[in-house]
């Protein structure tokens, strides 16, 4: 994990549009539009942003359109901000006239619900927690 002394920010503008997966070790501001999954430190969505896949961050600040699942330590969303998915956080912050279609779950019942969706007859798999 990169030093935050130095950090460094990456900017998606407005008139960008990118199919594929992001993963960035830096911190991460989307005004344009994403189809694939995102994963970085810290995510800040634009108003005028469209993500579709799902987010991971520690910490995500959400104004945009989202079409998939979101997991961040802390997120805030504002009320400029569709969202339809789940949302799974440790923290959460929602502006009043934000708009979320899906499941809250804090992460700590989420990894409690995991060993339960095993099928039963079938194989348990292994996994390791961090």
């Amino acid at each position: 994990m990169a030093s935050k002394n130095n950090s460094t920010f990456s900017v998606l503008g407005s008139d960008l549009s990118i199919k594929g997966d992001i993963k960035a070790s830096a911190d991460l501001h989307i005004d344009g539009s994403v189809e694939g999954d995102i994963a970085c430190d810290s995510l800040v969505q634009g108003e005028t942003s469209k993500v579709t896949g799902a987010i991971t961050a520690e910490t995500a600040r959400l104004a945009g359109t989202v079409t998939g699942s979101i997991t961040a330590r802390e997120l805030v969303i504002l009320k400029t901000a569709k969202i339809d998915g789940d949302v799974f956080y440790d923290a959460l912050t929602i502006e009043q006239g934000a708009q979320v279609e899906g499941r809250f779950a804090h992460r700590d019942a989420q990894k409690a619900a995991q060993p339960a969706a095993t099928p039963q007859g079938s194989k348990p798999e292994l996994s390791v927690a961090n």
